[in-house]
């Protein structure tokens, strides 16, 4: 907590923010970061959430910021996971991550999306059964996509093409992975909040909203006076990190953290 408080008050060189922002009042906010396949990593940050959530009689609000799938193994069993036992009491918000986006494209478009199956669409194909062979070339990809179609289940196609691009709640701003800085909210490219990198993450410039992200991974969470990023490569390091809001309060749940 001490770290957070410095950052926000600029004391580790950054811009100094003049009023703190907030959630809406009467509300608790949690925010996942992306979950990339780890079904077992999703079920035990759930737990923790709704311990934490035990007993706060405001309204409750889980926000997941997309990349629910790919790279990890076990990408059908997250979305079954995500539909089969919601967090009770909780209002939940799915946004789009430019994995489930890709997905989509490659379900219409697959020699376009083929890329998909090098960075993570291998292992999600897997996870709902298909054979990916271990050199694909284009005359594969229509059959692949073809397989996945023909075993995806129809509640988990509406479920990625149901995800939301942004979600605004209080002085947040959340979204997969960020915004181009200078441009009005409503001039945002779906393009630029599902892939923005460094344009973003290395800007200074104060927006609207605090944003809430994913997509750009980094050791420990990243708290910035025009951004919070929450990425912290759960895949492959076990930390899932949510990040958890009330009031003025910023606080965080993490899985494979000693407390």
């Amino acid at each position: 907590m001490k770290a957070l408080v410095r950052k926000w008050l600029g004391l580790e060189g950054e811009a100094i923010a003049i009023t703190p922002p907030k959630v809406e009042a009467h509300q608790r906010l949690y925010s996942i970061g992306d979950i990339h396949g780890r079904a077992d990593l999703l079920r035990d940050l759930h737990a923790m959430i709704e311990a934490d959530a035990a007993g706060f009689e405001g309204r409750r609000t889980l926000v997941y910021l997309g990349d629910c799938i790919d790279r990890g193994m076990h990408s059908r069993a997250v979305v079954d996971e995500l539909l089969d036992s919601p967090l009770p009491g909780f209002e939940a918000v799915y946004l789009m991550g430019n994995h489930e986006q890709t997905l989509l494209d490659f379900l219409q478009h697959p020699e376009v999306a083929s890329g998909w199956l090098n960075w993570g669409g291998r292992e999600t194909l897997l996870s709902y059964g298909v054979t990916v062979p271990m050199k694909v070339d284009r005359r594969h990809v229509e059959d692949l996509r073809d397989a996945l179609l023909a075993v995806l289940p129809e509640r988990h196609l509406a479920f990625y093409q149901g995800m939301q691009m942004l979600y605004q709640c209080g002085d947040y701003l959340f979204v997969h992975a960020g915004i181009r800085p200078g441009k009005p909210l409503q001039e945002q490219s779906n393009e630029d909040l599902l892939w923005i990198r460094h344009e973003f993450t290395e800007s200074r410039r104060q927006h609207d909203h605090v944003v809430v992200h994913g997509h750009t991974i980094s050791e420990d969470v990243e708290f910035h006076p025009n951004r919070i990023g929450i990425d912290t490569g759960a895949y492959c390091t076990g930390v899932l990190s949510c990040l958890v809001l009330e009031g003025e309060e910023q606080r965080l749940l993490q899985t494979g953290i000693a407390a």
